[in-house]
């Protein structure tokens, strides 16, 4: 069990050592909950940050069951049972295209907020630590894990699945914007 976000990104730090002030290294955590793990292992490690804006596509009717997650890269995944369950909730024709508009609106305010507007940095053969502070259903991690493929990442590090995530936590409060704003701001003066 862990305490929290910042005692998990420690512990992680821990098991990735061989990348401390490694000049090709880069932490990608996604927003929220992510970017505090990512904070704590930037600190500890020397090692930059930025985040990784990915957003989950939910379902109707129910927007925590994501039928995917769409990528600031423009990539979009969709679990392999995502058509069977927009048909079986009787979808209205172009949800799906209405809700990765949405979602491509949030992660654009996300760029604005988070980077200033500042496009991704270019990840071409880059080692890429990819964080976030658990899976709940995977639809995010994948679409993540698939976009800094195509990117041309050198080198992808990422956690084994990692589900049930409140579970493993004592303390798993909400992660606000000004939070995610306020460890991005400590990992900058850490990692230079």
């Amino acid at each position: 069990m862990l305490h929290d976000r910042t005692e998990a990104g420690r512990r992680l730090a821990e098991r990735l050592g061989a990348y401390h002030r490694d000049p090709q290294s880069l932490i990608l955590a996604l927003p929220r909950g992510g970017v505090v793990v990512g904070a704590a292992i930037s600190v500890a490690l020397r090692i930059p940050l930025d985040v990784f804006l990915v957003r989950k596509l939910g379902a109707p009717g129910n927007p925590e069951y994501a039928l995917g997650a769409v990528t600031e890269t423009g990539t979009v995944y969709l679990n392999p049972e995502a058509r069977e369950v927009l048909a079986r909730h009787a979808a209205p024709d172009g949800y799906l295209d209405r809700a990765i508009q949405a979602e491509q609106a949030e992660i654009g305010r996300r760029q604005v907020l988070y980077r200033q507007g500042k496009p991704l940095a270019s990840l071409n053969g880059r080692t890429v630590l990819l964080v976030d502070d658990g899976i709940a259903t995977g639809a995010t991690f994948l679409a993540s894990v698939e976009a800094l493929r195509q990117a041309g990442v050198g080198r992808l590090v990422a956690p084994e699945f990692f589900f049930a995530v409140g579970h493993h936590y004592e303390r798993f409060a909400q992660v606000d914007d000004e939070e995610v704003l306020a460890w991005l701001k400590q990992a900058a003066g850490a990692s230079s």
